[in-house]
């Protein structure tokens, strides 16, 4: 997969700018995420997580948490008795460590700094594990999704929400209009970091999506991959069981 970072001639990794463009973003990140998918973006949360629904996870792992909206709202869907959410960005997740007090949910959601290539947890530990829009920001994807595979109990599911390219006109024409033109204006208008909002678009031009995804989740040993496209295929959720 090509290369994407958010911040052009920066020396440093791919990692530590995700970090970095994250706690630029994370004061204004909720509020611009509602504007932007117009809310849409909850009931893609909403379908990724009803595949756990059939057999609700006791624990679950929400990797690239942010500010923890998929962790509260696994919470409320599926009542485990513990949920812990991952990010490499201390800004979101002081923001969802917020969330989760103000929502009396501290002994449920545990948020913690710690790296999605790099998880410090012990094999075969989570019954489900979770990302909503972050694989992509992945520097290593293969590493990261063995990570994923690694501490997922067997017969455990993986549930990933990641954005795809609509393929069908006139959708795929206004996405893109609205991806690379408007999306960095308002980003840049909002957020004051163009840079973030111009990131998006290349790297969902640089996900390996569908089918090319599914290929790498079955490569790493998953079964019983599927792929379903939303929304005219503006995201997908990928399923895969240990």
């Amino acid at each position: 997969m090509e290369k994407i970072v958010p911040y052009k001639n920066n020396p440093k990794s791919k990692k530590e700018q995700i970090a970095e463009m994250f706690d630029n973003i994370s004061p204004t990140y909720d509020k611009l995420n509602r504007l932007l998918s117009a809310g849409i973006d909850i009931s893609w949360r909403k379908k990724a997580l009803s595949f756990l629904k059939k057999n609700p996870p006791k624990n679950l792992l929400d990797i690239a948490t942010g500010t923890a909206d998929l962790a509260i709202l696994a919470q409320k869907m599926l009542q485990p008795q513990k949920i812990v959410g991952i990010d490499i960005s201390e800004g979101m997740l002081a923001l969802g460590r917020e969330k989760i007090q103000k929502l009396g949910l501290t002994e449920i959601i545990t948020l913690q700094t710690a790296d999605s290539e790099n998880l410090p947890f012990a094999e075969n530990s989570f019954e489900a594990i979770t990302v909503s829009f972050g694989v992509r920001n992945f520097e290593n994807l293969e590493k990261g999704l063995l990570e994923m595979y690694r501490v997922l109990k067997p017969q455990g599911k993986a549930i990933i929400l990641e954005f795809s390219q609509p393929k069908i006109f006139p959708i795929k024409q206004l996405y893109n209009f609205y991806n690379k033109t408007f999306l960095p204006w308002l980003g840049k208008l909002i957020s004051k970091d163009k840079s973030a909002y111009s990131y998006l678009p290349q790297s969902i031009e640089a996900f390996p999506e569908g089918k090319n995804f599914v290929q790498i989740l079955e490569k790493i040993g998953f079964k019983n991959v599927i792929c379903k496209p939303l929304s005219f295929g503006i995201c997908s959720i990928y399923v895969g069981e240990k």
